[in-house]
């Protein structure tokens, strides 16, 4: 790691907001953005009620992409902001429609990507919490299979001695089909099928996005783009949560690399939430990611801020993307790397209650906080301060992971 590296962030040349553009990047989750929109209405007025400040949401004004309006009174200032969701929730229902075999196949091709490559062993060096997640869907459909072929043939067997063998053998097969469509219908509960095609997504192409994807992020680029122009803004936030952050941040280097960033213009930033970057980076073929993120870091057209928490066993935590995908160039100055720090921002009982609702924790960035340290998602979304004015000497966490751990450091164009 550099010097600059492990420097505070420094004080951006913006540092006052009354209007802002944010750019939310979903992860892997199939489900309509309105589900945000309910999220962010739902939990900014708790924080409110909690830091005592105001904030409204209202409808956004003009046609095109899904998102809201914000207006909120926040350390005495008065602040609107448009929030906008980067929608790509029907790729991921594309890439689940797999069905009960596919998906069996889509475990063997993921365990054995993660595997052979060697990214599974490395990753388990880094964070133990987000591998076992992992291996619960791997555990989880195992499971399954192994109940519905035990049943299958204990019902089979009983069949064939009682009435005839060929009938025994059909009644196995849709005894066994029975179980696995029975559990494939339950999987809200489970998220055995729904994390199986999260791991999926990221091993097909070994780390590379899929064509329809990179379509998608141009389009991405086009947006924020856009926001980038309006001299009425004063700052561009792009935020990305879980697998969204590696889509922010090779969004943000796409938008800097093809000098779309005006100079004089809205302050840009980018907030990562949750981020499992190296599920992505760790693989063979992500060049394009560590290309990106090699690229992000030592850029001065923006501040960039990475918040996780311990306690979220599905991301990993504190690990400075950069540096742990072996990418980390001399003069690195992003991002800076923060804990949510949930055990001491959420009441004892509040974390009692959450402790182990594991997907919940990995929403918490995007909710309200008993306790609110320095990170405040309301604040930073829509109060009168930039990304990093907000963060202006701000440390790094201690406890953060700097080590390259990753096998493949490849950046290839």
């Amino acid at each position: 790691m550099g010097v600059a590296a492990r420097r505070a962030v420094s004080k951006a040349p913006r540092a006052q907001v009354a209007r802002r553009r944010v750019f939310y990047v979903p992860g892997f989750d199939p489900i309509h953005p309105r589900r945000y929109r309910e999220l962010y209405r739902k939990e900014a007025r708790r924080q409110a009620a909690i830091s005592g400040y105001e904030i409204a949401l209202s409808a956004r004004q003009g046609g095109g992409r899904y998102g809201w309006h914000v207006e909120a009174a926040i350390e005495g200032a008065h602040v609107t902001a448009d929030v906008e969701v980067l929608y790509w929730a029907d790729i991921v229902r594309e890439s689940m429609e797999a069905g009960i075999p596919g998906t069996y196949a889509q475990l063997a091709r993921t365990a054995w990507t993660y595997i052979a490559s060697g990214a599974l062993s490395r990753l388990v060096r880094l964070r133990k919490g987000p591998v076992i997640a992992a291996f619960y869907p791997v555990a989880m459909l195992l499971a399954q299979l192994l109940l519905a072929l035990g049943l299958g043939a204990g019902i089979g067997w009983t069949v064939a001695v009682l009435v005839h063998p060929l009938l025994g053998a059909l009644a196995a097969l849709a005894v066994i089909w029975a179980v696995l469509v029975w559990f494939r219908r339950h999987d809200n509960r489970l998220y055995a099928y729904y994390l199986m095609h999260d791991y999926a997504f990221a091993a097909r192409w070994g780390g590379a996005n899929p064509p329809a994807l990179e379509a998608r992020l141009a389009e991405f680029a086009d947006a924020v783009a856009e926001a980038l122009a309006d001299p009425e803004t004063d700052e561009v936030l792009v935020v990305g949560h879980s697998s969204g952050a590696h889509l922010a941040i090779s969004l943000v280097a796409d938008l800097i690399r093809s000098g779309r960033v005006p100079v004089g213009g809205p302050a840009l930033s980018l907030l990562t939430l949750g981020q499992v970057v190296p599920m992505m980076s760790f693989l063979p073929k992500a060049e394009r990611l560590r290309r990106d993120l090699n690229f992000l870091s030592r850029r001065e057209e923006i501040a960039w801020v990475d918040v996780s928490a311990p306690g979220d066993g599905c991301t990993f935590a504190l690990c400075d993307p950069v540096a742990v995908s072996g990418v980390a160039p001399a003069d690195q100055r992003w991002p800076l790397v923060i804990s949510a720090a949930f055990t001491k921002t959420l009441r004892p009982e509040t974390w009692k209650r959450l402790r182990w609702r594991f997907f919940r924790l990995h929403f918490q960035y995007l909710c309200a906080f008993d306790r609110p340290g320095d990170y405040d998602y309301f604040r930073i979304t829509a109060g009168p301060l930039t990304l990093a004015a907000r963060f202006a000497g701000r440390q790094p966490s201690r406890s953060r992971i700097t080590r390259a751990v990753s096998r493949y450091t490849s950046m290839a164009a």
